[in-house]
């Protein structure tokens, strides 16, 4: 039994993830921020601790408990959890990136380089990170998102680089519009740092708190979180892995517009979008 350790399996795409894993053989490690998820998922018949990349302590324990219960091996590693961040580029305070900086890069950097020597001595292993349609193209409000997910390609592709040869591949999934919690969560991280009503987008930042706040229907290309676990068994299974693996319409469309158009005619469609 091929086993994975999958962080931020509350909802969305970790929870599918783990799930299908799960159905398909695999011994899934379905970790959480909270306890009480994790309670939730173990009640569900998963294997379940908790995970959360700004504490370094939970990291370290979690890894311990997966490599207790497998006998010191691991055979993949899919990074997941992230959130973020609603706002301009100027009105995001030094403490707002430094926030999410450590949950959507420091953490995954941190988890991975703990399973490394695990995967070395057994001579293989799977290292995929989540990334986004933003970690090809940036988005307007989305700086601080689009930032953790560009800085994660680039550290991505390096490692991918220098693990040559060593029978560990490291893959990037590029989900693009999912139907997951990211849009609500991200509220309590807009209120804790957006001084919104003191800005100079004040009037812009009004349509952005609609969009933020309101119940809206699926994005038109939105597909749900099932597509993003189809890539990832590909990435798993494939014995010749793709360095990235694109889910979306957008993601297909945006990967393909950065490689042909100029950027400023690469910025004009985004801000079309």
């Amino acid at each position: 039994m091929r086993s994975i350790l999958i962080t931020g399996c509350s909802s969305g795409i970790g929870y599918d993830a783990a799930q299908g894993l799960r159905a398909l053989g695999w011994r899934v490690f379905a970790t959480c921020r909270q306890e009480a998820d994790c309670e939730r998922l173990r009640g569900e018949g998963l294997e379940s601790f908790r995970l959360d990349y700004a504490d370094e302590s939970s990291i370290e324990s979690a890894v311990t408990e997966a490599l207790s219960r497998t006998g010191g091996r691991l055979d993949a590693l899919f990074n997941n959890g992230a959130f973020a961040c609603p706002g301009a580029v100027e009105d995001l305070p030094r403490g707002a990136l430094r926030e999410i900086f450590e949950t959507n890069l420091f953490g995954y950097h941190d988890l991975t380089r703990r399973i490394i020597p695990v995967m070395r001595a057994q001579g293989h292993g799977r290292i995929v990170n989540c990334s986004s349609v933003l970690g090809l193209v940036g988005a307007k409000w989305r700086g601080a998102y689009v930032a953790t997910k560009f800085a994660m390609e680039g550290l991505s592709d390096v490692m991918r680089i220098e693990m040559r040869g060593t029978g560990i591949h490291t893959i990037l999934i590029e989900p693009g519009p999912i139907g997951t919690l990211i849009r609500q969560n991200a509220i309590p991280h807009f209120e804790k740092w957006i001084d919104w009503e003191n800005s100079a987008r004040r009037a812009e930042y009004e349509s952005l708190r609609g969009r933020l706040y309101e119940k809206r229907g699926p994005d038109p290309f939105e597909l749900p979180a099932s597509a993003v676990t189809r890539a990832l068994v590909k990435a798993l299974d494939s014995p010749r892995p793709k360095a990235r693996y694109y889910v979306t319409t957008p993601t297909y469309l945006m990967g393909f517009l950065r490689r042909i158009l100029p950027t400023s005619l690469l910025d004009w469609v985004i801000s079309k979008g």
